[in-house]
């Protein structure tokens, strides 16, 4: 698959909220996700698709409620990629609120190699 094609097949599925499904079948297993920091209990960077599966299994039972999902067009520069995130959800035991960040991805034999938060 070329980066253009897993650009588009990711957002495709991170709209229909498959973020699980995605990772399992367009990231390498020994991919890298790297948050802007150390937050929600949550390392800076998570290695392996394993943890990477894991990570975002914790983050879907720190959430109560998500009432929608938007991502931008991806737009993509020869190995790397990036979309924006816009999630509006209810986590536990907090009020509704709104989370924007800029998704950035690169790409390696066909693989997502490596993903990058900044909010």
């Amino acid at each position: 698959m070329t980066t253009q094609e897993i650009a588009k097949k990711l957002a495709a599925h991170c709209k229909q909220g498959q973020f699980e499904q995605a990772q399992k079948e367009l990231y390498a297993k020994n991919a890298v996700s790297i948050e802007p920091e150390a937050s929600m209990g949550f390392e800076k960077e998570t290695h392996g698709l394993d943890a990477i599966i894991k990570k975002g299994e914790k983050f879907g039972e720190m959430v109560e409620a998500v009432h929608g999902v938007t991502i931008s067009e991806p737009i993509v520069a020869g190995n790397t990629f990036a979309f924006t995130l816009d999630m509006d959800t209810t986590m536990k035991g907090q009020k509704r609120s709104n989370m924007t960040e800029l998704c950035v991805y690169q790409v390696k034999d066909g693989k997502v190699v490596s993903e990058q938060f900044f909010m």
